[in-house]
């Protein structure tokens, strides 16, 4: 007979949507242990999280998200609130006994993920942040392939992560849909919530960022808010762009923006190095790109009349994750991002070895964004203090 995962979800937007759907679909395409059971849905708003209730098949609604970490038919909490509430219910859930899954950016800075990261440490709960585009086939196929030695010796490392949905300057600041607008509320703007996939996912493939140098812009200066009605200056950064230093002497280069008229969630790698290079297209998912010009099993360099990129359709079999779902040639989504995550995750619980990223790996993360801000207000190169 499986076991349960009881799970309680506080937040009930986009991610705990995302999240939900992972939860739910589970046990139907691994075979996993532990069978994943909605306990839970929490929010401020009763009547959101009851409609909740009702959509995704949790068991109940709460409003207080303190009673749900104490409930003792609870294993796992999941948190998928705003920044600034990370913290708090993070260290409530590991100080109760109760696994931790966290949307990144993990805290609104590094400070708070320390101490969230020596909580769950501390209380030795299983613990993951949600980056999920880790968990893209084509993403975790380049990691094989870098793995296997196919890139050689890394020279550039190239990341953007554009959108476009702040453009007009009548886009007010606030609230439960335009929270990530609001300094007190986010912690930044573009570094914490786009460019954090772009250097998890950097250090991921790549290895440690050892310093940054940034600038940020912020194109409209002030905004209404949401709750208020006033308008107030704002405070995060709509744009920003960094050039980076990796401990293994490659370059590179990072740029988000929610100011590029026509990128929706324009999310793009590129890392070039003396034996090949890998591209990866969040807009074409499905797809890797792979250049290879010195062949592994040989060393020798590929012939010159078959030298080209290569565009890998990640959708067989033996491609990471791929054997879970349908018949090559079909393709998985966003969503299943969170699903390949959770499965991860479980497998680590099952099988005592922690699933990556958890909130230690998270913290180095939140070190190159800090290290990020720090260096557009100075204008200087600031190192970033991840271990090595």
């Amino acid at each position: 007979m499986a076991k349960e995962l009881r799970v309680g979800v506080v937040g009930c937007g986009f991610m705990g949507r995302a999240h939900s759907n992972a939860y739910r679909r589970l046990n139907n395409f691994f075979p996993v242990e532990h069978r994943a059971v909605l306990k839970v849905i929490c929010d401020s708003e009763l009547a959101k999280a009851r409609k909740f209730v009702e959509v995704w098949g949790y068991e109940r609604a709460e409003s207080d998200w303190r009673e749900m970490v104490e409930a003792p038919d609870i294993d796992l909490v999941d948190i998928c609130v705003p920044n600034i509430a990370h913290r708090d219910i993070a260290l409530a859930a590991a100080a109760n006994g109760k696994m931790v899954c966290c949307e990144k950016p993990l805290a609104m800075n590094v400070a708070q993920a320390e101490e969230m990261a020596a909580a769950v440490e501390k209380a030795g709960v299983a613990n993951m942040v949600w980056f999920n585009y880790r968990r893209v086939p084509s993403i975790a196929l380049a990691k094989q392939i870098i793995d296997e030695g196919r890139i050689g010796r890394p020279f550039h490392y190239r990341a953007t992560y554009l959108q476009d949905w702040t453009i007009s300057p009548d886009v007010p600041q606030g609230g439960d849909a335009l929270w990530r607008l609001d300094l007190s509320v986010a912690g930044s703007g573009v570094t914490g919530d786009l460019l954090a996939h772009s250097i998890d996912t950097a250090m991921w493939l790549n290895g440690p960022i050892t310093r940054v140098v940034a600038k940020t812009e912020t194109f409209v200066k002030e905004r209404v808010h949401a709750v208020s009605g006033k308008v107030q200056p704002v405070g995060i950064d709509d744009a920003c762009m960094f050039l980076a230093e990796f401990s293994n002497g490659s370059m590179g280069t990072f740029e988000s923006t929610r100011y590029a008229r026509g990128r929706k969630n324009f999310n793009t790698l590129e890392l070039n190095g003396a034996g090949g290079s890998v591209y990866f297209d969040l807009e074409e998912p499905e797809y890797l790109q792979f250049f290879e010009y010195q062949q592994l099993q040989s060393g020798k360099k590929a012939e010159s009349h078959l030298t080209g990129w290569r565009k890998i359709h990640t959708t067989n079999s033996e491609h990471p994750y791929m054997k879970h779902y349908w018949v090559p040639g079909t393709c998985i989504g966003y969503e299943h991002t969170f699903l390949n995550a959770l499965a991860d995750f479980v497998m680590g619980i099952e099988s005592g070895q922690p699933t990556q990223p958890d909130f230690r790996n998270a913290v180095e993360t939140q070190k190159v964004c800090d290290a990020v801000i720090e260096s557009a207000r100075t204008g200087q190169w600031v190192a970033t203090g991840v271990k090595l």
